[in-house]
């Protein structure tokens, strides 16, 4: 999932710190613009094994456009991070379904094309269905 994250710029006493804020709680920081990113991944990483042990749902990401407009960050910096939240999500289950086979196959050939697995093109489908 990528997760805008706001980047408040380095001072000559401060380091970049790092908020996302779809993850409420979830902060970090970095000496570099660079390590503000590392460390804002492995923070996203902690909050949702968190959440997870928690038996709580991984909020889904807002689009970057709507928190830019949030006057909480003015003179930040924004940029997206991917993070993999899929083993956040608990074990996966098999199950069977029914499609029509030509949207099979259509699954299928975009799946293939993307990089994707069939599963893994659904589960993504579902959770963007689910925003």
């Amino acid at each position: 999932m990528k997760f805008p994250i706001a980047l408040e710029p380095a001072s000559e006493n401060t380091a970049w710190g790092v908020v996302v804020p779809d993850l409420p709680g979830c902060f970090s920081a970095g000496d570099s613009a660079e390590e503000a990113f590392v460390n804002a991944v492995e923070a996203i990483e902690a909050h949702c094994e968190i959440l997870a042990a928690d038996h709580m749902d991984i909020p889904v990401a807002r689009p970057l456009a709507d928190w830019q407009k949030d006057p909480e960050f003015n003179g930040w910096v924004w940029a997206l991070v991917d993070v993999d939240v899929t083993r956040f999500e608990g074990k996966a289950q098999k199950i069977n379904i029914t499609l029509p086979s030509r949207l099979l196959a259509r699954i299928d050939e975009y799946a293939k094309s993307h990089g994707a697995t069939r599963s893994g093109f659904l589960a993504e489908a579902a959770r963007a269905a689910m925003k």
